[in-house]
């Protein structure tokens, strides 16, 4: 008999509940109706499921969707941390030239977390229609605030190959000490695009949930004060967690989403 059991998005599938495999999850297309496309980026240890439903959302209202896979996302921690900040970035890069390629040259991009730093990077070099970004981070109260995501991914991970507690807690904290370096790259890499938004004049919707315990839910007003746009909006959602994607209020934020990307001069 095959168990298939999902789990956070991953699928596990095997024989017996000790002998399973997790399915990788894939990048997805969803094809619109136009020439409008938008560029949907996930979080540090998410991957495409993250955006997954915001993009069934607006391919519903005529905009072909894409989400990539940055490298080592959707894997085990240890392929992880085997990446780097600059090969995110790259992914990025090829993400908008290959629906340039695809034929779309009007181009939104909505990023959650670490994707909406990606997606503000890519709009200050590139003619960008729009730009949104859902909880993302300018800077970071301490340490702990930039690896308790991480650490969270990596222990769910460790439980899902049913290890024992102590072996789990073990290996966690190996990890931890190992992906210093990738830490230090991704605060940089936050930095950099935090002392340049200020050459930003893409049109950007910031959306920001007030109970974020992930980054400091300040950084949204950060991005809104510092970039140059003439046309920008900032929305905070009550009582909503880091997710905003697949939070309580992920009707209200496709709604916002999509409401902004329909104003925009495309």
């Amino acid at each position: 008999m095959i168990n298939i059991i999902i789990y956070n998005s991953l699928i596990l599938i095997g024989k017996d509940i000790f002998e399973m495999k997790i399915k990788q999850p894939e990048s997805f297309m969803f094809k619109g109706g136009d020439d409008r496309a938008v560029l949907l980026l996930h979080g540090f240890t998410g991957h495409s499921a993250d955006v997954r439903m915001l993009g069934r959302y607006l391919n519903g209202k005529g905009y072909t969707c894409y989400a990539p896979i940055y490298r080592g996302h959707g894997k085990s921690p240890e392929d992880l941390i085997g990446a780097t900040a600059d090969q995110w970035w790259e992914d990025v890069q090829y993400a908008y030239k290959y629906l340039q390629e695809k034929g779309y040259q009007k181009i939104a991009v909505a990023g959650l977390s670490l994707g909406g730093v990606l997606g503000l990077k890519l709009a200050c070099n590139n003619p960008i229609k729009g730009v949104v970004t859902m909880s993302s981070p300018m800077f970071f109260d301490n340490e702990e605030q930039l690896t308790v995501g991480f650490r969270q991914f990596a222990k769910e991970y460790k439980q899902l190959e049913k290890k024992e507690e102590d072996i789990i807690e073990q290996e966690v904290t190996d990890l931890l000490n190992e992906s210093k370096e990738l830490f230090q790259q991704i605060e940089r890499s936050i930095t950099d695009v935090k002392e340049n938004v200020d050459m930003l004049y893409t049109p950007i919707l910031v959306l920001q949930a007030s109970k974020d315990q992930m980054i400091n839910p300040e950084s949204a007003n950060y991005i809104y004060e510092h970039v140059a746009s003439n046309n920008k909006q900032l929305i905070w959602y009550k009582n909503a967690g880091h997710a905003l994607t697949f939070s309580n209020v992920k009707d209200q934020v496709q709604e916002d989403i999509e409401e902004f990307f329909a104003s925009l001069d495309w």
